[in-house]
């Protein structure tokens, strides 16, 4: 009896025949993913005196200890993409004695684990399409929150202050990745469901993350959403073309009637950099990347050791030598999410990391493969997919410019996918009684 009952439990998400409320680690999962995307307890600080992101962390983790049965069993994240994780957290570990600073290594390492634990712990939560939709509507609400909050106290002027800075926690360019990466589930409230609401606050969602990202002033957010724009354009194909097509018109409408003068302008250095301090510079993006490689070359194996790069500009790059005759050197980041993991965990963890997230998009189109097999009950399960398909697009778009190996954004994306692949998988055999 209790097959059949598990038998059903993981075929109603694709038969849609059964609909499980919200329950209390689903709750804490949300507030999780609010505190760790959105920021909400910086946004607002009067709710940092309950102490919201560490309260959700033990929370979440104790009720899911509690309830390891059914389609919240680990077993059932047996994955490549699994495997990949787990294999960076263990060579995470390895690094940590070789690093250039050990004591920076080691609190990565902890660090990391937490994010790498409540990935897993967020993927295994989920028990149907209906959880992760719900989910990935916290991830997206939360995000326009965060990016309303912006707009609505940092004012732009002229000069250096006609883009976003410095905000709460992320900076411009981090903040229009993050939305690069919340734009498609956006779509797909808004393309994909029927519910009034959810259309109208998909439809408001979007306009205030276009503007958010034209304030931003980021060339990397800029290529992120052309990158998610051409997919949702081709490949999002659970949509019709003609919505998809009035729905990026209606994105692009806001983008333009948002941008200034000097955003188009900055926009245009993409194909005309040679004023470009990222080329020109020691601290461009472009000399900061040649020497990230000579880190990973000169210790191939295990890196310079987690977040040290900046240790290492400062200490053994070729600009530490200026330090001797009283000049200053930056101690900066990457700037390059895969040059990031490459010079900090060698070789093997930038393989490993490469391999993170080719699994993910090829159990991405594993699962729409199978819900295009599986009839118009299962259509859903394929929108999920390439909502996701398309957010990790702007994801890895937009990191190739910044250092965001390790953020709570790219691991979130990742429990998603891998929930997807769980609920999304090979149905079981009938059982007969």
């Amino acid at each position: 009896m209790a097959s059949v009952m598990e038998a059903t439990a993981v075929a109603s998400p694709v038969s849609g025949t059964a609909v499980r409320p919200w329950d209390a680690l689903l709750v804490c999962v949300a507030v999780y993913i609010a505190t760790s995307i959105g920021r909400v307890h910086q946004l607002f600080p009067i709710l940092d005196f309950f102490k919201p992101a560490l309260l959700a962390t033990v929370l979440t983790i104790g009720l899911w200890l509690l309830q390891q049965y059914g389609q919240r069993r680990i077993g059932l994240l047996n994955s490549s993409t699994t495997t990949c994780l787990l294999g960076l957290v263990i060579w995470g570990a390895l690094s940590v004695p070789f690093a250039l600073n050990q004591g920076v290594a080691f609190q990565f390492w902890i660090n990391f684990v937490r994010t790498v634990v409540m990935t897993l712990v967020i993927a295994s939560s989920i028990r149907d399409a209906r959880d992760l939709s719900r989910l990935m509507f916290v991830y997206c609400g939360a995000t326009v929150l965060y990016t309303a909050v912006v707009l609505s106290r940092f004012q732009l002027g002229s000069g250096d202050t006609w883009r976003l800075g410095r905000l709460f926690y992320y900076d411009a360019n981090d903040m229009a990745t993050l939305i690069a990466t919340a734009m498609p589930f956006a779509l797909y409230f808004l393309l994909g469901q029927r519910r009034p609401i959810a259309r109208i606050l998909a439809i408001l969602g979007l306009a205030i993350l276009a503007v958010g990202l034209i304030r931003s002033g980021s060339r990397g957010g800029f290529i992120a959403l052309l990158a998610v724009a051409i997919f949702v354009l081709l490949g999002f194909t659970t949509v019709s073309a003609r919505a998809r097509l009035m729905g990026l018109v209606a994105i692009l409408a806001v983008v333009f009637a948002a941008a200034s003068d000097r955003y188009w302008q900055q926009m245009q250095t993409i194909f005309n950099p040679q004023q470009d301090y990222n080329l020109t510079s020691n601290e461009g993006r472009i000399k900061v990347w040649k020497r990230g490689l000579g880190y990973m070359i000169d210790s191939p194996l295990l890196g310079v050791g987690g977040q040290n790069f900046a240790v290492a500009e400062g200490t053994i790059s070729p600009l530490a030598k200026l330090q001797e005759r009283g000049r200053g050197v930056r101690w900066g980041a990457a700037h390059n999410t895969f040059i990031q993991v490459g010079a900090e965990l060698g070789v093997p963890g930038l393989l490993l990391f490469i391999g993170l997230i080719a699994t993910a998009f090829r159990s991405l189109r594993r699962v729409t493969r199978r819900a295009s097999r599986s009839g118009a009950a299962a259509a859903d399960l394929s929108r999920l997919s390439q909502a996701l398909t398309a957010s990790l697009i702007g994801f890895v778009t937009g990191s190739f410019f910044l250092s965001l190996a390790y953020h709570d954004i790219l691991y979130t994306l990742l429990a998603f996918t891998l929930a997807l692949a769980k609920i999304g998988g090979p149905l079981p055999r009938r059982v007969s009684i």
